[in-house]
């Protein structure tokens, strides 16, 4: 029997990065790095692992690769493929080099309708090529969650399945040829094999014609072994695919490299097979009792014509309720504990309906039910299915759980039997665990409650990974049902094969790979499913407690540093908001998964050093617009502004500051000074001086100076009269600075509206701030200061009872949610947060005395703080009452970002971002479309980067009393 203690070191004797570097130097017309933040980067994956390569190289072409395989076999140095990073089971992350061949190598190369073919390189998304074949009425039938940026190698690599393949099957069954190269620089292209054919090639002298006569004789003597061996399981994704190779399969070479995780080729590019794919789709929604009940049902389910039968667990829901009280998704569930999510297919929408019921009479009256044939319904159903892996690893309670036992899969008619068997494991253990998964196919996810961070704690693991791979096997299953062995479960091969199988798979992979270069430790000799666990070999070792509350981790950056588990929704490059930088420059540490990546591996100081003084980790964050996208798009709720704030606070104290630190973070008492001379600070700001000023407040040179207006709206209101309603409610007018100094007509629209609908409105006597521009530059001790001083002063009028409503969403969500965080034991700042609305909060309840019909059109851009904290449903009733259809952008943030887009250096990721989508709606957009914008920065983005002129829900509001 094969066991990790066979496996060969491959770190001994391994050359420094330097080495390396200076080898392929020259010879790349790619990229290489070998400096530690790029390797820390990539020292882990989606999984428990962490391995620190020796660099990352980004090939353009073959001969890249080809390059740097080269090198690699010249100096012993291990190769490992990666796509998207997404492996759950530690497939992408290895000591020697990785590939990722996601920058360059993304090309679809060919989409062939009449013979449903797609030629694609490695590096392409999934989402890229469904895109392409969509026109014709084709797919790529394997659908993984991560479909919007898992890359089609890394599937071909793991044998990913996806959601609907019980209709279309797993990556092997759609797999048609592989152009590859083996370790000692031998190309080929794999496919099926007649044995004419097979015949003829292993009869070549060659180095091809030697695999083809080792991997024949294989074939010759262990077919009947496989035969036996093999379960007879959809969902058999461990161990190599040596059943490909016999006869009745056609010996289809590419097939039985599908899978085998870099562990025996490098893939070049890939031919897949494409499927046709229903004009329109229903969804029935079943709800049981418990997660028993939808399992024991998923038999009678499987002779429907489902698409996709996948199921949802009430924690996984629970999880959703407590982060997202507002998800559409939840008010389409049936009643239930457990769902079961059933899709089917037809010709038009009725021929989908009579589908979905024909589901609904098998069903009977064993589960509550509900269909859906609205996209956008099912989607947001489908939302939470997808986002599982991540909803998963927090639960409602802050508890922490971890992949490993991932996606073990059974045949489904023992599902049942299998779930209460592994419920009851769990709790002999004293675990507990969320599962939910692929319950038309028998693969069940789930992430544990795993004690990862004690050396006592892995040792459990092991003993646990152990008894639920001995459980799984007694049930004909297999340890791994999509994302492939990995470091997780090849050393539980052993557990599910008899030893001879585990022999043949060593036979399989020396027939290609005979130094073992490629992915070591993978499938065969395989490293200990309870070494390199990434939180036991690289624990913080500076203090982790926090100057911000951190509230959702107990004010302690090291359980805020492991939210992410790298499923890099971080990486789509289209949809909500998270994160724009990434899309502007396509670099790993730009994402909100490689920064959290650098901060866990700040703490623990082994790779990136100098703690908070880190350069590193200040290059990652200088690029992050602060935009809290991931605070709410990040299934695991990442919070990198805050993280950011924290940050900047410790690498900057006690030293001098960037210069826009002091411009911009001091930006609000810059306006105070600047209102008793407007026009003189506008023509100074603007007129020959402008270079120089720009330059020594560290002020991009391309950005345009915003104009102080001439009065501001405080100098307004104090020359105003202010007539009081008679019974009407009061009503506190928060003037944050942007508002106040730069577009103070926005705040008298608020002031007039609000009078108009009954109310007596009050500005603050003396200047107020939040001190939000403070705070994103990291200088918490004064934003704290500036917050708890505007907070006592407030403080009479809201024991009052005034709301306190706001115009500015950044600064609003900075009232309601990060003054908490800058000052959570301060009861003026608690009561200031408790008192705080929008504008649309408070007037959209008394839409029905105000609302107006009307024809006009609007473009709404949603400020990224207002979508992270805020909500927008009030603001969608209040713009329609105005008589408004609003079509509100999902584009991503503006690119401004407050201080962002002004900073040196900054502007051309800014415009980068706003190019992406928003700014080319706006120039599209028909004439006398209006163009909503309540955001300061994001109407600013639009005036400085189009012809229009965007407006404020306050002022839309105002025109509809004045009609």
């Amino acid at each position: 029997m094969t066991t990790a203690a066979h496996h060969r070191p491959t770190t001994a004797n391994r050359p420094e990065p330097a080495e390396i570097a200076a080898a392929l130097r020259g010879v790349l017309d790619g990229r290489a790095r070998f400096d530690p933040g790029t390797r820390a980067l990539y020292s882990t994956d989606a999984s428990n692992y962490r391995q620190v390569p020796l660099g990352v190289v980004y090939p353009r072409h073959a001969d890249d690769v080809a390059a740097t395989m080269a090198v690699a076999r010249e100096h012993g140095v291990p190769i490992t493929g990666r796509g998207a990073g997404t492996s759950i089971a530690g497939n992408a992350c290895g000591p020697g080099l990785v590939l990722d061949f996601s920058r360059y190598l993304n090309r679809i190369l060919e989409v062939d309708p009449e013979r449903k073919l797609a030629t694609v390189e490695p590096g392409v998304v999934l989402d890229s090529l469904q895109a392409a074949a969509k026109p014709h009425g084709l797919a790529f039938g394997p659908d993984p969650s991560t479909h919007s940026r898992c890359t089609l190698g890394g599937m071909i690599g793991n044998n990913s399945c996806g959601t609907h393949s019980v209709a279309w099957g797993k990556t092997v069954d759609n797999v048609r040829s592989l152009d590859v190269l083996l370790s000692d620089g031998t190309r080929l292209t794999a496919g099926a094999t007649p044995e004419a054919e097979l015949d003829a090639l292993c009869a070549r002298g060659d180095r091809t014609g030697r695999l083809y006569r080792s991997l024949r004789d294989l074939r010759d003597s262990s077919a009947q072994l496989v035969r036996d061996s093999f379960p007879d399981l959809t969902r058999r994704v461990s161990g190599y695919n040596l059943d490909q190779l016999l006869p009745e399969q056609g010996f289809h070479l590419a097939r039985a490299l599908t899978g085998t995780e870099g562990s025996c080729a490098v893939l070049l590019g890939a031919t897949v097979e494409l499927v046709d794919v229903p004009a329109c789709r229903a969804m029935i929604v079943l709800g049981f009792d418990d997660s028993y009940a939808a399992a024991d049902q998923v038999t009678r389910l499987r002779g429907l014509d489902a698409l996709a039968i996948e199921g949802l667990s009430s924690e996984l829901v629970d999880v959703v309720r407590s982060r997202n009280p507002a998800s559409p998704a939840l008010r389409l569930l049936p009643d239930g504990r457990s769902w079961l999510l059933v899709e089917v297919g037809g010709t038009d929408v009725r021929d989908a309906e009579n589908a979905a019921e024909r589901v609904r009479r098998a069903m009977g009256s064993r589960a509550e039910s509900v269909v859906h044939t609205d996209p956008a319904r099912m989607g947001a159903l489908w939302k939470i299915r997808e986002e599982g892996s991540g909803y998963s690893t927090r639960m409602a309670d802050g508890s922490e759980r971890w992949s490993g036992w991932e996606d073990a899969a059974v045949p489904p008619e023992r599902l049942g039997a299998y779930l209460r068997e592994f419920d009851a494991l769990l709790a002999r253990f004293g675990r507990k665990g969320v599962t939910y998964g692929h319950y038309g196919d028998g693969c069940i996810h789930v992430r544990v409650d795993f004690d990862l961070l004690t050396g006592g704690g892995a040792a459990r693991y092991r003993e646990f990974m152990e008894a639920a791979a001995d459980l799984v096997v007694a049930h004909g299953g297999s340890v791994s049902g999509e994302h492939g062995d990995g470091q997780a479960r090849s050393e539980l091969l052993a557990r599910m094969y008899p030893p001879e199988v585990i022999g043949e798979f060593e036979r399989f992979k020396a027939a290609f790979d005979p130094d073992d270069l490629l992915n070591p430790g993978q499938i065969v000799r395989p490293r200990p499913l309870d070494s390199d666990l990434r939180l036991l070999v690289a624990p913080p070792r500076i203090p982790t407690r926090t100057t911000l509350a951190l509230h959702a981790d107990d004010g302690d950056l090291a359980p805020a540093s492991r939210r992410c588990v790298g499923m890099g929704k971080c990486l789509n490059t289209t949809g909500g908001v998270m994160c724009p930088s990434y899309r502007a420059t396509r670099e790993e540490k730009h994402s909100t998964r490689g920064r959290a990546h650098l901060l866990f591996e700040m703490l623990n100081g082994s790779l990136i050093r100098g703690g908070w003084r880190s350069p590193e980790v200040r290059e990652a964050l200088d690029l992050c617009l602060s935009c809290k996208g991931c605070k709410t798009d990040c299934p695991v709720g990442v919070d990198m502004a805050t993280y950011k704030a924290e940050f900047l606070h410790h690498h900057y104290r006690h030293r001098v500051r960037p210069a826009s630190h002091y411009s911009m973070g001091f930006l609000p008492l810059w306006l105070a000074l600047a209102r008793f001379a407007p026009a003189l600070a506008n023509a100074v700001l603007g007129g020959r001086a402008a270079p120089l000023i720009k330059r020594l407040g560290g002020i991009a040179a391309e950005r345009e100076m915003p104009r102080i207006a001439g009065r501001s709206l405080r100098s307004w209101w104090a020359h105003r009269e202010h007539p009081a309603a008679p019974g009407g409610q009061r009503a506190l007018l928060f003037p944050d600075t942007f508002t106040d100094h730069f577009d103070p007509h926005i705040g008298r629209d608020a002031i007039v509206a609000l009078e108009r609908l009954g109310h007596t409105v009050e500005l603050p006597r003396e200047p107020v701030c939040c001190g939000l521009t403070w705070a994103s530059t990291g200088q918490l001790g004064t934003a704290r200061r500036v917050v708890r001083r505007t907070a006592r002063l407030l403080r009479p009028r809201i024991d009052a009872g005034l709301p306190v409503i706001g115009l500015e969403p950044s600064c609003t969500a900075f009232l309601r949610n990060d003054a908490l965080e800058l000052a959570p034991d301060d009861p003026d700042v608690r009561a200031l947060a408790a008192a705080t609305k929008t504008f649309a909060e408070h007037v959209e309840p008394t839409r029905e005395r105000w609302q107006r019909s009307g024809d006009g059109k609007a473009l709404v851009q949603r400020h990224c703080h207002q979508y992270a904290e805020l909500g927008f449903d009030a603001d969608e009733a209040a713009l329609a009452a105005t008589g408004t259809d609003a079509r509100v952008l999902d584009a991503g943030c503006c690119g401004l970002a407050g201080n962002f887009g002004f900073e040196r250096g900054h502007y051309d990721v800014s415009m980068a971002c706003g190019e992406q989508a928003l700014l080319p709606a706006v120039r599209a957009a028909d004439p006398g479309t209006a163009v909503v914008a309540d955001g300061f920065s994001c109407r600013l983005q639009i005036r400085q980067a189009t012809e229009a002129e965007p407006v404020h829900l306050a002022t839309l509001v105002r025109r509809a009393l004045d009609a």
